[in-house]
């Protein structure tokens, strides 16, 4: 699923967050101005494609290389 579109996350975007967050399953920020978004696209170079790369949004925005996963909790 990686490097298909970039995955839109409800976290919020903080660029050093992970330097002080929680190990297992960290939420993200309680507050910020950009979502994550996550796993590169196929319009970016090839090492994107992965879970852990990590971009940035305005939740306002939309693209034709962003895109949501839809999960049940």
């Amino acid at each position: 699923m990686h490097g298909n579109v970039w995955e839109w996350c409800a976290d919020q975007y903080l660029k050093d967050y992970y330097a002080g967050s929680p190990v297992d399953d960290p939420t993200g920020p309680a507050r910020g101005g950009n979502t994550v978004m996550r796993g590169g696209c196929w319009g970016f170079e090839i090492g994107s494609g992965r879970s852990a790369t990590r971009g940035r949004s305005t939740p306002t925005s939309r693209g034709y290389r962003d895109g949501f996963r839809v999960v049940l909790e």
